[in-house]
Order: C-alpha cells, then structure tokens, then sequence
C-alpha cells in the first residue's frame, strides 16, 4: 500500500491534524495572497511562512508529523494535492482516481489500490480544475469530460457528472522520462530480433503502420520505439 493523501499520519488525531492541517492552508494562503512571486522564489517563501505559522501555535509535533504535515501542506498549495506523491514516484505509470477513498495506481505493471484519500468530491474537482485551468480549458456539467497533459507530458482524462455517475474520476498515464529502445523490447521478450528487423524495414520503406492495443498494453511505447527508426 501507498501512504500519503489528506489522511492523519499514525501517532496523529485524524480530526486535530485535519484542523491544523486547514488552519495552516488558510493562514499562509492569505499570506502569499498579495505577493507576486516567481514560482521558484513562491515555494521557499511558503515554507518559510508555514514555519512561521506553524510556531506561531505553539504546538509540539513530532518529527515525522511535522514533516508529514509541511509535506501536504506544500503539495496542496503549490502541487496537485494528495496526487503528488505519486507524480513523484517514478515507478507508477498510472494514477486512476475513482473516488474520494478509491485511489489506484499501476506500479511495475501491477495494478494496487492506494490509502491516498481526498476530503470529499469536492477536493478532486479542486485537483482537476487546477491541472486544466492553466490550459484554458474548464470542466463542469455542460462540460463533463476533459482531456489534458501536464507539463511533463502525462496524459489527462477527467469526467464529472452527470458523465460520472458516482461523482468525479480522474486517469493520470505517466511516462518513462528514459525511453526503451528496441534493444530493451528484445531482451524483455517483447519482440524478437526478426520481428525488429521487419518493422525497421516498414518504417524505412515508409509502409502504413496500425498499432492497436487495449489500455495501458504499450501502444505510445511501441512508437516511440519505432519513431527511433525514421531517419535524420
């Protein structure tokens, strides 16, 4: 299982953290509010004003906690909340977000069910509505499905009600930051060396080329893989 989400660290009150967790959100939201800084120099003024804040309560937290709490925090204000922590996990390939306490994540090829959890629909909507805005794009009942890309180049695709029965969903695919080349699909088992020496000869004798295949089988993979083969 995968921990992290909105969810109170062991050894922490789930109803206190939440408090403290929204007081802090608050009070240095407010704070940055009149400020016009570059994203880079906004990050370290927040950490330094949620130290500030948090000091201010004169709370005693444990290391852990108080780490795991400017950790939310941060992901909150300045990243895609709960989601976070998995955008930053190079080993997941897929995000699908089903519901406020339904968070899955396909791992090394393996599908397993997260403890990621959102306060309620309505912090996913928050989550989606801050990864399509800046795209100019927007998604409501007269709009119910959107698709998008993340500035890394991750794939996107939100459906709200009333497309989304059970409330809103939300599918992040991820990609390898290193591509595979065709070496690496041979020694895999994905192909065979002849099967690559076919298919490099359609690319270079510039054949139409169908790759077909169901979710998450490789399809964006395999061309990328084959685009390697189109000459300079």
């Amino acid at each position: 299982m995968i921990a992290s989400g909105v969810n109170a660290p062991a050894g922490a009150s789930a109803p206190d953290y939440t408090k403290l967790r929204e007081y802090l959100i608050a009070t240095v939201s407010q704070d940055l509010g009149a400020d016009d800084l570059p994203p880079e120099m906004r990050k370290q003024a927040l950490q330094d004003r949620l130290e500030e804040a948090l000091a201010r309560t004169k709370l005693t937290l444990s290391g852990s906690i108080r780490n795991r709490l400017l950790r939310d925090i941060l992901d909150e204000i300045t990243g895609y909340g709960p989601l976070q922590p998995l955008l930053d996990d190079p080993d997941i390939t897929e995000i699908m977000v089903n519901g406020p306490k339904k968070v899955y994540v396909e791992k090394k090829g393996l599908l397993e069910k997260t403890n990621i959890v959102f306060e309620n629909n309505l912090h996913i909507l928050k989550i989606i509505d801050r990864i399509v805005s800046p795209l100019g794009r927007h998604i409501d009942s007269d709009s119910p499905m959107v698709d998008a890309r993340l500035p890394d180049g991750s794939r996107v695709n939100a459906i709200v009600p009333p497309c989304a029965v059970d409330g809103a969903s939300l599918t992040i695919r991820k990609f390898r930051k290193e591509k595979l080349t065709i070496a690496q699909l041979i020694e895999f088992n994905s192909l065979t060396q002849g099967m690559a020496d076919f298919l490099r000869a359609c690319v270079l004798g510039r054949l139409n080329i169908i790759i077909s295949g169901g979710t998450g089988s490789g399809k964006t993979t395999f061309l990328n893989v084959l685009s390697g083969f189109i000459p300079e």
